[in-house]
């Protein structure tokens, strides 16, 4: 049976379908192609998955109940990996209710098709912001994270809950992955490495928000994509969640570098991989942003055996690379 990847034309859903149909699985890929950013990178990934002959796609929002039922009731799949939401910490300080759309209401319609379905394993994604306010670093998926400082943090800590409720009432193995701060090849271009690339390229300032005073646990794709195809194989079995006091099939991964990396160090780094200098528009901080991240990956290296591996060095300079061969410009001078 196929494999199931929501948000098929997104920054990570990509980056999985891509991996998956490599190895030789089948991949039905969903995608409501919104123009939070510009559509024509989302429809450039999903020429590259339509090359694949076990490749499919459908244009569906998630936030549409009725589609989504019908999704759901003519087709079947073995394990869903869902990555569609409304990303973006800040748009969720501006645009709120694309959060409820794509977050909360997608989510619940999600679970109503899973529980249809009644795959082996669903596996969706979280984020590092649901630790909110918490200052005690390491990360780890045992601490409290009842105080999100962002909408989008919020919402995501939501699905978290909803996701609990439907293996414990109706027997679903789920497992959430809190993502932190994934960059790489075909990134979103609303993100610190993607802006930053282009204005530097383009002789403009780029925004440092908290005077630069922030760091952030820089995670690369492959890693992030390595970490989700290994959970992916191990569904959790009832008890799991023991930590949430219950028996449900249930669990939760941090998938993190686990190095943070100084806001300008990162900006340092791309400025040795473009052989240009930027120019710093030091900024007071956003509200919602943290000011460090860092994640324990204790758990995800002990179920899986695999911790990220990859250098922001490195990950920089492949993206560097990938930026100037896709948008045709000298990534140097």
């Amino acid at each position: 049976m196929a494999v199931l990847v929501t948000g098929a034309a997104g920054f990570i859903g990509f980056s999985l379908a891509e991996r998956l149909l490599e190895s030789g699985e089948t991949v039905v890929g969903i995608d409501n192609l919104t123009p939070y950013y510009d559509v024509s990178l989302k429809e450039a990934r999903l020429a590259r998955l339509r090359r694949h002959r076990r490749f499919r796609f459908e244009r569906l929002d998630l936030a549409d109940r009725d589609a989504t039922a019908g999704f759901f009731a003519a087709a079947g799949f073995e394990t869903i990996v869902h990555l569609a939401a409304q990303a973006g910490v800040r748009h969720s300080y501006e645009q709120p209710l694309s959060f409820v759309d794509a977050n909360l209401l997608g989510f619940a319609h999600l679970l109503e098709g899973a529980r249809v379905q009644r795959p082996r394993h669903l596996v969706f994604a979280s984020s590092s912001s649901v630790y909110g306010a918490n200052q005690k670093v390491p990360f780890s998926e045992d601490d409290r994270v009842d105080h999100p400082i962002s909408f989008y943090a919020a919402t995501k800590r939501a699905n978290e809950l909803a996701a609990h409720t439907y293996a414990h009432l109706h027997g679903i193995p789920c497992t959430g992955l809190r993502f932190f701060t994934v960059y790489g090849p075909w990134g979103r271009p609303d993100m610190a490495l993607f802006k930053f690339t282009r204005l530097i390229l383009a002789g403009e300032p780029i925004p440092v928000y908290n005077q630069g005073r922030m760091s952030r646990d820089f995670t690369y794709i492959d890693d992030i994509v390595e970490g989700i195809v290994r959970v992916m194989a191990l569904p959790p079995a009832p008890g799991d969640s023991a930590a949430e006091g219950t028996d449900a099939a249930y669990r939760i991964f941090n998938i993190g570098n686990g190095r943070p990396v100084e806001l300008i160090e990162y900006i340092r780094t791309l400025e040795q991989c473009l052989a240009r200098p930027a120019q710093l528009d030091l900024l007071p901080p956003v509200p919602g942003d943290m000011l460090a991240t860092m994640a324990d990956v204790t758990r995800l290296e002990r179920a899986t055996g695999y911790r990220p591996v990859v250098t922001v060095a490195d990950g920089v300079r492949r993206f560097v690379d990938w930026y100037g061969d896709f948008y045709r410009v000298p990534a140097t001078p």
